[in-house]
Order: structure tokens, then sequence, then C-alpha cells
């Protein structure tokens, strides 16, 4: 069912943002470094590589260079465009194509690359991606402003590693065990909201039901 639901609502919104991507494209190609899409290897069902799609916001060499593929805010990789569609999510469009040819659904764990994925135990990789990954879901709800989390001077990767990975790890496993697709609706609701109202974003329900944060993740997160 939730398939069904996917295929069908990814090639409405594909028609539905047709008319927004088409302009932002041209605007990319004569812009920065005139790339337009980006793919990028991500871990998917059963562990399989796919390329998740993206509208080009950051250098071509950003995994190479800097943090590589962890972005903080104002990350000087960022393109004047880029930082834009960062914002709005619009960055995030291709992805519907993913989700029509089923690499991706709606919602599920997020996709992660695979230095990142393995952070998780074996425990963890295992039950994650039981499950296709999502576009969004109740981890990208809940770590979406996630390069806000990180300050000046401070050891990123210590932080990313035994704070923000062992906490995904309980949200992505509390999805997977609760999964439906009633559950889907309302992450799809949550997720309309935190996009088009961030500040309503500590007063979602979801917060309630969730793994406790850590009181460090506690004070950035919310």
């Amino acid at each position: 069912m939730i398939r069904v639901f996917d295929i069908i609502f990814s090639f409405i919104s594909l028609i539905i943002f047709c008319p927004i991507i088409l302009p932002i494209l041209i605007i990319l190609r004569f812009t920065g470094e005139g790339e337009v899409f980006y793919k990028q290897p991500r871990v998917g069902i059963n562990g399989k590589i796919f390329n998740l799609l993206k509208l080009a916001t950051m250098l071509k060499n950003s995994p190479t260079i800097g943090t590589k593929n962890i972005t903080l805010k104002n990350d000087p990789r960022i393109l004047p465009v880029g930082k834009f569609l960062r914002s709005s999510k619009l960055n995030e469009i291709p992805q519907l194509l993913n989700i029509f040819l089923g690499d991706m659904s709606f919602i599920g764990p997020r996709p992660l690359t695979e230095d990142k994925f393995l952070l998780y135990n074996l425990r963890e990789r295992l039950i994650i991606s039981s499950v296709t990954p999502g576009l969004s879901g109740v981890g990208s709800i809940i770590f979406r402003n996630e390069e806000n989390l990180f300050v000046k001077k401070e050891d990123i990767n210590k932080i990313y590693t035994n704070e923000i990975i062992p906490y995904k790890a309980k949200l992505e496993i509390w999805y997977v065990k609760n999964r439906s697709l009633r559950m889907n609706i309302i992450l799809i609701y949550y997720t309309l909201l935190v996009v088009l109202f961030p500040k309503l974003g500590k007063k979602i329900k979801l917060l309630k039901k969730i793994p406790t944060p850590t009181d460090f993740l506690k004070k950035r997160l919310f």
C-alpha cells in the first residue's frame, strides 16, 4: 500500500513541480559552476547503493574538502543560489524521481552516505536498512537544520559520531518499529509543517513519542 501511495503521489508531485523546477534549472545552468543536478551514492534498502538526486547547491568537489560530508551553517562550499534552495528544501525535489523509481519512499530512514552509515553498529544497520529510505522521516524532521548544531572551534566529527549518529539510530529504529501508512501520512504532515512554518517545529506532538535525546542535543535541537 505504501508503494502504491509513493508511485501515485510522486508522479503527481513531479507534474506539479515542473513549472517551479524548470526556471531553477536554467538559473543553475548559468550560475555557480554550471551544474544542475548532483548525484551522490547513498545506502538504500538491504544495504544496496543507489544514486540520490539533488539540485546542485555546493561546489563540485565539496565531498573532498573541508568537513566533507558534514555541512555546516554558512558553509563556504555552498553556492549563492544553493543557500536559498537548501533553506527552502527545493534542492530535494529531484528525489521525487528516486521515489517514483523505487529507490526511496516519501517517508523512511534518511539514506546516508556509506561512511556515515557505517557509523551505525551492525544491529542498527540491519534494522534501518530493512525498509526503503525516505525523502523525509522522523530523523529528517528532528535534524531538519542539522548544520546549525555545530559551533565553530568544536570537534565536529566527534559531535557527529558521539551525539548525532547514536540519536539518529534511535529515531530511525523507532520509525521502523512503528511504520505504517498512517504514520507516513502523519510524518508528511509534520514535514510540511516544519518546512513552511519552522518556528512551529518545537510544538509538534511527535516529540512526546520519540526517543529522548541527550541533554547536549536537547539544548541545540529544541
